[in-house]
């Protein structure tokens, strides 16, 4: 394994990190983004009768936060859709499971269990290698085109292509490092919903990416052949609605995506509304700069809120065809760089926590603000009448760099520069994720629950000297599926997507997203999730419907996550259910009569999906 590439401008090296933190194996966290995991051994026999002419080498598996690690296990990277076929018969033949990988950006054991060992009768089919082709498929006269991708291509690389042609998406996740795959897979979601006044245009929607999907093409069981073969799938067509967020329950080769006219979007960072102001209850006085009043003036928010500090990270975008004077043009994506490379002295701090100073956290927690805002805003003020400890960490040289860059309060660009800003370089921390279905009136609602909450307990825990939080909570609203905008006549919402409507309940329109964002290691940490979850789980029935976010952190006991069993065979299933209509039942039948020998599944899915 190499070092990896270095940063410029004082950024976070792997050498310079490792001699900064001093206590053993402190650093190793946050190397993450630096260096990446699963270099590829070279085996001495592969598996009896794979497949001929298919690469297959021995690599451990290693997610976004490092919590779920395997021994070297069976890896291979197949060129083609047919020699995806060839390793799915293999692996059906041979009593072998196949496990689709993507950028493995993601925190819950979808692919496979923390510690699968390398005797494991399976293979890992590394989608991104060459599974990676894209083509413009149709432009149609109301604006809208479609493209058609395969499971291996990046998030980064498919906004980019259909931007060269005009085209967009209404919201998008915002790292870009995630495969077409994988971000099916689990629904991925950006933050939008309409602002007030705001009609869509053809093509785009406010729930998730699966949503946009016209057309599939998977690996399924043919019973007539006796063998594994790929299906395509119209959106309107039987099973594909069980498919489109399949949680790796199935083998995605191609998808066809819905894309409308692009739209340049400006972004506003504000960071001088405080907490109780920005997330206060329902009924404030006129004038209080609440999210959903932001949310109803723009319809596209994101609330970044460090641990133990007053302000959060507001950014706010809006529809701008023309270039505001006042923001500065970009024509790339990942426009903060101080939040993806920490400058060294903030990285020492971190590597401080993750070697047990784990009561630095608000410490930790103040220099990211302030770090943010000195680089978005040039306002150092607050850095001055901070701390000597603070400012022992942003030092003049930290605050010379940070400024140097220029400011990146207000920018505006082709929409992927705006929606994306997440490297594989950020910090490597683990999340929580939860989707609160609400109605429009009652968003402000949920937030002040939720954030009231969340300041309590953080403060109950830390009056006991417990820290178990020295990230952020992320806060982003969507709207819910609506099949009509993949325009496909008869086309139905993905069954299992976080998004998908309650058919009693009309009223219910938008979903609020939390997300409490920490270093993997940090202690009382899956304790302080669990806390949060029960809070979740038992809001009020008629205002909040709680579903877990399927790439994220969810069923916490006091020691771990997905090992709730009450959360998983019980609470999940039942906030599918709400509602009534087809959903999770019929997903549940539908993807295992498609592959019904459990080839493309793993312990963990028959364990939930059940």
């Amino acid at each position: 394994m190499t070092d990896g590439p270095s940063n410029q401008g004082g950024g976070l090296s792997r050498r310079r990190l490792l001699a900064s933190s001093a206590a053993a194996g402190g650093a190793v966290w946050l190397l993450r983004g630096l260096v990446r995991p699963g270099s590829a051994y070279a085996a001495s026999a592969a598996p009896p009768g794979f497949p001929a002419g298919i690469d297959v080498y021995q690599r451990a598996y290693e997610n976004w936060a490092g919590e779920i690690r395997s021994d070297q296990l069976w890896t291979c990277a197949p060129r083609s859709p047919q020699e995806v076929l060839d390793v799915v018969n293999w692996a059906y033949g041979a009593g072998w499971t196949v496990r689709a990988q993507g950028q493995r950006h993601g925190w819950a054991p979808l692919t496979v269990a923390d510690g699968t060992p390398a005797a494991a009768r399976v293979v890992l089919l590394d989608t991104t290698a060459h599974l990676t082709a894209m083509s413009l498929e149709q432009q149609a006269a109301d604006g809208s085109a479609r493209v058609r991708a395969q499971a291996g291509a990046s998030l980064e690389t498919l906004l980019a292509f259909a931007g060269e042609g005009g085209y967009g998406v209404a919201s998008a996740p915002a790292p870009g490092d995630l495969s077409v795959g994988g971000a099916l897979a689990i629904g991925a979601h950006g933050t939008a919903v309409p602002a007030v006044g705001e009609s869509p245009s053809s093509g785009h929607g406010y729930g998730s990416l699966s949503n946009l999907v016209t057309e599939l093409t998977v690996v399924v069981w043919d019973d007539a052949a006796g063998r594994y073969v790929l299906r395509t799938v119209g959106r309107a067509e039987p099973d594909c609605d069980a498919l489109l967020t399949h949680l790796g329950r199935s083998l995605v080769t191609e998808a066809v995506v819905r894309v409308g006219t692009d739209h340049h979007l400006r972004c506003q960072s504000i960071l001088d509304i405080p907490a109780t102001e920005l997330f206060a209850a329902p009924g404030a006085p006129a004038g209080t700069r609440t999210l959903a009043n932001f949310v109803d003036r723009t319809g596209r928010v994101e609330a970044i809120w460090f641990a133990f500090t007053d302000c959060p990270w507001l950014k706010v975008w809006s529809v701008a065809p023309k270039r505001p004077l006042t923001a500065r043009a970009v024509d790339e994506p990942y426009n903060y760089p101080f939040s993806d490379s920490l400058p060294e002295p903030v990285a020492r701090l971190a590597g401080d926590l993750v070697s047990g100073a784990w009561a630095s956290a608000p410490l930790f927690g103040q220099v990211q603000y302030l770090l943010a805002k000195v680089a978005l805003t040039g306002d150092i003020t607050d850095v001055l009448l901070s701390g000597t400890l603070v400012r022992d960490v942003l030092t003049g040289d930290v605050l010379t760099h940070l400024l140097a860059g220029g400011l990146r309060s207000d920018l505006w660009g082709a929409s992927r520069n705006l929606l994306q800003y997440v490297r594989p370089t950020t910090l490597r921390e683990t999340a929580n994720g939860y989707a609160v279905l609400t109605r429009r009136a009652d968003l402000q609602w949920v937030v002040s629950q939720f954030t009231g909450f969340y300041r309590t307990l953080l403060a109950r825990y830390a009056a006991r000297g417990e820290y178990p939080v020295n990230g952020q909570v992320e806060i982003r609203v969507t709207g819910l599926e609506d099949p009509l905008v993949c325009g496909v006549p008869g086309a139905r919402p993905p069954l299992l997507s976080a998004l998908r409507p309650r058919p009693d309940r009309p009223d219910v329109d938008t979903a609020v997203w939390f997300d409490v964002l920490s270093l993997p290691t940090t202690p009382a940490l899956h304790r302080f999730y669990r806390d949060i979850e029960q809070f979740l789980l038992a809001l009020d029935g008629d205002r909040a419907t709680v579903r877990v976010e399927w790439s994220k952190g969810w069923a916490y006991s006091d020691t771990a996550a997905w090992s709730d069993p009450d959360v998983l065979t019980r609470a999940i299933p039942a906030s599918q259910r709400a509602g009534g209509g087809p959903g999770w039942d019929q997903a549940v039948a539908i993807l295992d009569r498609l592959d019904p020998h459990h080839v493309l599944s793993s312990p963990f899915l028959d364990a939930l999906l059940r």
